[in-house]
């Protein structure tokens, strides 16, 4: 009898699509594979190859703007999970978040069998309790957990980031993408400094364009300005894979596009904030460079830097960024060629 495998992973965009290479391992061992993710995460699990259901649910332990707890919606989503069967239970996650409070639920569901990775007491909330250092990338990190329990993704899986294969823009190719805006502020190059990176790539003849989300229009109006094309708005998550998926390399901070972009091979000048550490965040198996400046409060987690300036990002040059690309850039342009 094949097996109904939840596979949980409960934040945001980027974060789900660094659980995909582990999901198609689980997938190749797995009859069914539901995913459990947040409202954040729901765009990119639509785009994950391995998956063929998915539940949503805003995390109270997880979400950044978590809402109350609410006795008659966490009984409600109990009888959800126990009326859809699960053989077993994996719960991917951070270093950071405890997986217990969604193994509590899920053992109250019935489910027999439940993983994680968690460095705390799981009293019989566990069967597996998965131990690793945290100083591992987040998809290694989520292999190892799925390994332990025998799933291994099939010979010639590369363990790169994939999304079901993007359409062809019909914006052409070669251009730069500049994503100026972030989940967490304080991953977020200053909006100024994004606009005369506009200007600077215009002026050496490239086309630019400019990226965000609906609530980012003046975000990326402003950055696009007279030399660049404004797309804030214009793209749901699966319309950004086929605009990253044609473009010559992306600029954008440590945010789920990051990721977004390695998943469709495109090179990332990565404006990336050291508030959490590159060797668990960076960009996953794509040609990339780190731009950031080393500071004293690197690793602190911040979601609003309180430091003035900004330091991290702030001391990051226009100039960094343009030669960055101009290393980058002919990497995907000969790979097109």
């Amino acid at each position: 009898m094949s097996r109904h495998v939840l596979v949980a992973r409960l934040d945001n965009e980027g974060d789900v699509l660094l659980a995909g290479p582990a999901i198609r391992a689980v997938a190749a061992g797995a009859g069914r594979v539901t995913l459990l993710c947040g409202p954040r995460g729901r765009q990119a699990a639509a785009l994950l190859p391995g998956i063929d259901d998915v539940m949503v649910r805003r995390a109270e332990w997880i979400d950044p703007h978590p809402e109350p707890v609410d006795r008659a919606a966490i009984d409600a989503f109990v009888d959800d999970l126990a009326g859809r069967r699960f053989d077993e239970a994996i719960v991917l996650g951070s270093f950071h978040q405890s997986p217990l409070p969604l193994a509590l639920l899920l053992r109250m569901a019935g489910v027999p069998r439940i993983a994680a990775t968690s460095v705390d007491y799981p009293g019989s909330l566990l069967d597996v309790r998965h131990r690793i250092s945290d100083d591992v990338h987040e998809v290694e990190r989520s292999l190892s957990l799925v390994a332990t329990l025998g799933y291994e993704l099939p010979a010639g899986d590369d363990r790169a980031l994939r999304v079901r294969r993007p359409r062809a823009a019909p914006l052409g190719g070669g251009y730069i993408v500049v994503h100026p805006g972030a989940s967490v502020p304080a991953r977020a190059w200053a909006p100024e400094r994004n606009a005369a990176l506009v200007r600077a790539l215009a002026a050496e003849g490239r086309r630019v364009v400019v990226t965000g989300g609906p609530g980012e229009c003046g975000l990326t109006a402003l950055v696009a300005g007279e030399d660049g094309e404004d797309l804030g708005g214009a793209t749901d998550f699966a319309g950004l894979a086929d605009v990253l998926a044609n473009a010559a390399c992306v600029v954008v901070g440590n945010t789920g596009p990051a990721h977004l972009a390695a998943a469709v091979g495109t090179p990332v000048v990565s404006l990336y904030a050291p508030t959490v550490p590159p060797v668990r965040w960076r960009p996953w198996r794509v040609a990339h460079e780190l731009l950031y400046v080393d500071v004293p409060c690197a690793g602190c987690r911040a979601r609003e830097c309180p430091v003035p300036g900004h330091p991290c990002l702030g001391g990051v040059e226009v100039e960094d960024v343009v030669a960055a690309v101009g290393r980058l850039a002919p990497l995907r342009e000969a790979a097109a060629a």
